[in-house]
Parts: C-alpha cells; sequence; structure tokens
C-alpha cells in the first residue's frame, strides 16, 4: 500500500511516499482503507520531533510509527477476532492512534478508537473532526462547563479547534464571542459566533467585558491580561501549542498559569484529549443534528501531504486541512 512515511526526524517536506507492507490487525483491532485524513499541528510538530520532551513516547531517534496521521476516516476492510461493533463495509470515523498511522491507504485502528461516520458528511468532511473536535468539546463542555447563558470568548476562533469551540458553546446555548484576524471575521461570524472581534483593531482582554470561559488557542495575550478579561469566577483553557519552544512547547506556560491561578477564584484547566468513542459518539450526534458543521480550508492528495503538513505548521489555517487518500466513489 501507498504511505507517508518518515524514517528519522526533520521538516515535514523530508516526509515521502512509499509503498510498504499493509498494516496487521490484533483482536481488538479493525482494518480501515482510508478515504481521508485529517491534518493537525501536531502531525507537524511529530515530524520535527516536537516538542524534545515526547520524544520517549513518539521515539527517541527517530519514530516508532514511520507513518505518520492521526485523524482517520474510511470503510472497514476487516476486523478482528475479538471485535463486535463493527463488520467489514461500515464507515467509521476516529483515532488511528497518537503514533500514527493515519496517512495510508490502510490504517489499523483500535476498535475503542471509532464510530460509524456522520451520515450528512463527505469522507473529507469527517476526517477534519476527531481531534480538533474532541479538543474542543473537552475544553468546552467539561473543563470550561459552559452552560445556557455565559458569555464564552474563544482566541483562534477560525482555526481548526476554535471553529468547532465556537458551534459547541452554540449549541450549549452560551453566548460567543470569536476572536480573528479580518479576513476571517466573515467565517466565524457564519458558524454561528455572536461577536467577532478583529484582533488586529481591537484587543479583547482591554474592552472591559468580561466572560465566564476563555479558551485561548493562540496565546498571543499574557496570562495576567487573559485574567483581567474573567469574571471572578471565569475559567481559562490555554491551548496554544507553542511548538517554537522545542524542549517543553506549551508546559512552561502551563506552569505558569498553573501558579498565577494558584490563588483566588478563578480557574485555570489543563488536559490531553484522548479518543473515547463517546466524545466522538456526541460530536457525530451534533453534527447530524446540524449544530456542528466542519470547516475546511484546503484538500491535499496523499502525494501531497508533506505540503499540507507545512502549511497547517505556519499557523494560518482556517478550519482544517484533509488529505484525500481514496476519490469518493
Amino acid at each position: 500500500m501507498k504511505a507517508v512515511v518518515q524514517y528519522g526526524y526533520g521538516p515535514a517536506d523530508a516526509l515521502q511516499i512509499r509503498d510498504i507492507d499493509k498494516p496487521t490487525i490484533a483482536g481488538n483491532e479493525v482494518l480501515v482503507r482510508v478515504r481521508a485524513a485529517g491534518v493537525n499541528p501536531a502531525d507537524w510538530a511529530i515530524a520535527g520531533g516536537l516538542p524534545y520532551i515526547a520524544r520517549p513516547i513518539y521515539g527517541l531517534g527517530k519514530p516508532k510509527n514511520p507513518v505518520r496521521g492521526t485523524d482517520v476516516t474510511g470503510a472497514v476492510e476487516a476486523v478482528g477476532a475479538s471485535v463486535t461493533r463493527f463488520r467489514p463495509g461500515d464507515e467509521v470515523f476516529g483515532w488511528s492512534g497518537h503514533l500514527g498511522g493515519a496517512f495510508a491507504e490502510y490504517a489499523s485502528v483500535s476498535e475503542d478508537a471509532l464510530v460509524p461516520k456522520p451520515a450528512n458528511l463527505t469522507f473529507e468532511q469527517a476526517a477534519a473532526v476527531p481531534m480538533a473536535g474532541t479538543v474542543a468539546l473537552l475544553a468546552v463542555r467539561d473543563h470550561g462547563k459552559v452552560r445556557a447563558g455565559q458569555k464564552v470568548l474563544v482566541n483562534g476562533a477560525s482555526g481548526g479547534i476554535g471553529t468547532y469551540a465556537v458551534q459547541i458553546a452554540k449549541s450549549l446555548g452560551a453566548e460567543v464571542t470569536g476572536v480573528c484576524s479580518t479576513r476571517n471575521v466573515d467565517l466565524v461570524r457564519s458558524i454561528g459566533a455572536d461577536h467577532v472581534i478583529d484582533y488586529t483593531k481591537v484587543d479583547f482582554t482591554r474592552t472591559g467585558q468580561r466572560y465566564d470561559f476563555i479558551l485561548d488557542n493562540v496565546a498571543n495575550r499574557s496570562l495576567s491580561d487573559l485574567r483581567r478579561a474573567l469574571i471572578p469566577k471565569g475559567t481559562l483553557v490555554p491551548n496554544g501549542g507553542g511548538f517554537d519552544h522545542r524542549w517543553i512547547a506549551s508546559g512552561g506556560r502551563l506552569i505558569s498559569a498553573k501558579a498565577s491561578f494558584a490563588f483566588g477564584t478563578q480557574r485555570v484547566a489543563t488536559f490531553v484529549a484522548s479518543s473515547k468513542q463517546e466524545n466522538l459518539s456526541v460530536l457525530r450526534d451534533l453534527i447530524e443534528a446540524g449544530k456542528v458543521t466542519p470547516v475546511i480550508d484546503r484538500t491535499y492528495p496523499l502525494s501531497e501531504t508533506a505540503q499540507a503538513i507545512g502549511y497547517v505548521g505556519k499557523g494560518h489555517a482556517r478550519g482544517k486541512v484533509v488529505i484525500k487518500v481514496l476519490e469518493s466513489v
């Protein structure tokens, strides 16, 4: 099968498309004929072996799995002996695992990391959901504990996570403010934001407005500024990648946030997203109900995956970038 591989860490353009063996599956795994795969900032970071502190997980001198890609969607090709939820031909979407595997014609995926594909999405749209949608869901629903009537601000509202966060917060009944650049104002308004702030013209931390919950995907404002924009019992989720800090990425900022919020009534919440079926099922239900729609910036063929990852690594994608692995039939 064809797959995008790397046998050492380096720039995204060093990724190569090669013919490799089709993956085998364990008893609890599903072999997916991949139709499309989503690209995440983490794919760019892992390709370069960043942050260094994570290399024991991904591989010290080279990736443990040479095939990149986490978000996967396609049709079930075969199932392991203990799999009960799926059978060949089922259309699914989910996570191929934190070590990768999605940028290929076939991927072996744990049964517990897949759910049926939303009926109203194309494969390309479904590939844009798993990681970004899950992070947004966990940030807004679980850690922000957003409820109807609250004021929510999403900094970086036009990005992959931000576009989901805006829509999920709206589905919970919140009044949502999205922060983005001038070129993305109309996009953020179109996905349901009640208010849109152009950060090139207005500093949202100095308007006097206070929010119950802030999801910060950008890390372009100081923690003290963000605290000023929260109500006394407000919650901040700092989610900026910070991969320019090659050793610990955003770890330093997260530690500072914990220290800064240690005293007082405001709260900071940090977490690591995981591929739980129940979260994917919630996202699927929101999508099928018309409350959440994936936003796709660009679609690339498998042969141009390196370019796609490089584009995402620049940090200016509007919504998600997707790899089309198999043409729709």
